[in-house]
């Protein structure tokens, strides 16, 4: 198991804070994202590693946990340890109570179950370290499904939680995820628009068994920032629209719509976009706001002839 370096993928020194972190995210998000690369599987495999680096250095939770675990593992390894050897049990996510999860799946029977790729197509180093299948390996209880030993007609409900990562465009649109069983039995999940980190979805008595429950985690998006069900989105904005107004394109999560800029429009304005944001969970035919920010791009390399130019309005601003 190759052991993921983290701050190496997103290009950061070990002591950045999270602005650096959110920083260094976007710009390789963007660069490497699907929409700009359509068909490059290589720069669909890097964008995989970018989010997945994200997901654990944004969260300090994941991310001391992910620190702790280096230093611990950089001993092991010194002291000659094999990875098939080194105690997953205590970084992998605890076993159920009260029977909930009665038997470890492998990993091929989690990727059947979830579309492939674990968990949201993370590594085998995440799942082991953050309570996936990676944990199974070391012959440990990993999260997971045991649709033929849930319990009999007479026993009580059971129920089965595991987390499903979506993306940002999955959640505004829906999606869905098929289930399967040791049989060959498949179930549909689908996964309502509006859904956001935190969010249940709960299956009752699926196909005769106990309850399903999907925690819903929503992956972060290099071109929104998501607040409840608004969007917050940079949009770059020419020095010369910005002093001279004029419009821009604004790209909502399902249509590129127009912005007007008033003349004389600061860097960092503001403009809500209203309906253009998330639907709601409850009533999706409804929707939160896009908040546009004004992102005010400077000119580069200058001709003579324009740096002459600036310096004439600067003289002409100075004598009013």
């Amino acid at each position: 198991m190759d052991v993921k370096d983290y701050y190496q993928t997103l290009g950061v020194p070990r002591n950045a804070d999270e602005k650096e972190i959110k920083k260094a995210y976007r710009k390789l998000a963007q660069k490497y994202h699907p929409d700009k690369n359509p068909g490059d599987k290589t720069a669909e495999q890097r964008f995989k590693e970018i989010n997945e680096a994200y997901t654990v250095l944004s969260d300090p939770d994941k991310r001391a946990k992910y620190d702790r675990f280096g230093a611990q593992w950089e001993q092991y390894a010194r002291a000659g340890g094999r990875p098939e050897d080194f105690d997953w049990g205590a970084w992998g996510g605890a076993p159920g109570q009260g029977g909930t999860y009665t038997r470890t799946i492998t990993p091929e029977e989690f990727e059947q179950m979830f579309g492939g790729g674990g968990m949201g197509g993370f590594s085998s180093f995440f799942d082991a370290l953050f309570g996936g299948h990676g944990a199974a390996r070391s012959g440990r209880r990993a999260a997971g499904f045991d649709f033929s030993s849930m319990g009999g007609m007479n026993a009580p409900p059971q129920v089965t939680e595991t987390t499903i990562q979506v993306t940002l465009d999955e959640a505004f649109h829906g999606a869905s995820r098929t289930l399967e069983r040791s049989d060959g039995t498949r179930l549909e999940v689908n996964i309502p628009r509006g859904v956001q980190t935190g969010s249940k979805v709960r299956m009752r008595g699926a196909a005769g068994q106990g309850d399903i429950v999907l925690n819903i985690e929503v992956l972060p998006d290099p071109r929104y920032t998501r607040e409840g069900d608004n969007l917050r989105a940079e949009i770059p904005v020419d020095l010369y629209t910005a002093v001279l107004g004029g419009e821009v394109e604004v790209q909502a999560p399902d249509k590129t719509v127009a912005l007007r800029i008033p003349p004389g429009t600061q860097n960092g304005k503001v403009f809500r976009l209203r309906g253009l944001g998330m639907p709601h969970l409850k009533k999706p035919d409804q929707r939160g706001d896009l908040l546009a920010v004004v992102n005010v791009q400077l000119p580069t390399h200058l001709s003579e002839r324009e740096k002459q130019l600036f310096m004439e309005l600067q003289q002409l601003h100075r004598r009013r």
